[in-house]
């Protein structure tokens, strides 16, 4: 588990992380969302251990990663956004070195990442030759060799194409099975593509933890139904706040829960003989609420 407590970081009078707090359980796939400036790559500085928190405390498996940094690092795996690469090196080399510099035995270690990564064809080849998609792949190799049970990535799919994003979904969904993934991005596809889970930044400070099937979850019911009066018993049921007809469906606003809301609705329906074809939350899209929480001026 990893537990983020009032983290704040600050340069001088400016201020990058203004007291975000978080737990992350074991297993999730976490996507730290943010325009460029929000804080996203600070805080994650601050989880490997790279970057001091100006405030708070950051403990990973009960461990204070500034008491036992060596310790906790060595349960992280890092992609930072500028890959950690020496281009002049082979692929085997590199990854051979970085192996060593944990303390493993490359002969071990490198095969099972390159696997994962699908490295074979390109083990000689100097790194400054291969694609970016080959070079993030490395990046991602180098970060798995010790088998993380943290995996943090920033920007993980920058600058790659179609077929390279897809690959990059594909490993991290991989890893996801053995680690916790945490993942930095502006690109609202990935979320929806890997995460659980979302965490919302602005100006420093957390604005939105939220699973992602509750956050893209409005309070609003999609109903298809025909038969006498239902309009007038739609709303007749506590809580309605607001009924529309959009695209030929009702649109039902209730309070409370929306999951007992529907029920409600099915046992109204049902009880005066309408004809049910679809009972269903309408699902907001992630895109405009990234867009609204991010552009909401602070109070």
């Amino acid at each position: 588990m990893l537990e983020a407590l009032n983290l704040s970081r600050r340069y001088g009078d400016f201020v990058a992380v203004d007291d975000v707090s978080f737990i992350i359980q074991p297993g999730e796939v976490v996507g730290l969302l943010g325009h460029n400036g929000a804080g996203k790559t600070t805080i994650m500085k601050m989880l490997t251990g790279y970057l001091e928190p100006s405030a708070g405390s950051i403990r990973i498996d009960g461990e204070a990663v500034t008491d036992t940094s060596r310790a906790v690092r060595e349960k992280i795996g890092y992609l930072p956004e500028s890959l950690p690469i020496y281009p002049e090196l082979i692929v085997a080399d590199y990854l051979a070195y970085v192996a060593r510099l944990r303390g493993l035995d490359p002969a071990r270690a490198v095969p099972p990442a390159v696997r994962a990564t699908e490295l074979e064809a390109k083990l000689l080849d100097p790194i400054a030759t291969l694609s970016r998609g080959y070079k993030q792949r490395v990046g991602v190799a180098q970060a798995i060799l010790h088998k993380p049970s943290f995996l943090i990535m920033d920007e993980p799919t920058n600058g790659l194409d179609p077929s390279q994003t897809q690959h990059m979904r594909a490993l991290i969904r991989q890893v996801a099975e053995h680690a916790t993934v945490i993942l930095s991005t502006h690109i609202m596809q990935e979320v929806k593509a890997v995460c659980d889970r979302a965490l919302i930044l602005r100006s420093g400070q957390l604005v939105v933890d939220e699973r992602l099937d509750s956050l893209v979850q409005t309070r609003t019911l999609r109903i298809r139904a025909s038969g006498d009066g239902v309009e007038s018993a739609l709303r007749g049921i506590r809580g309605v706040e607001a009924l529309d007809v959009v695209d030929g469906a009702w649109q039902l606003g209730i309070a409370g829960d929306v999951n007992e809301g529907a029920s409600e609705v099915a046992r109204v329906l049902v009880g005066i003989g309408a004809r049910v074809q679809e009972i269903a939350p309408v699902q907001q899209d992630l895109e405009a609420v990234f867009r609204r929480v991010s552009e909401e001026v602070p109070a």
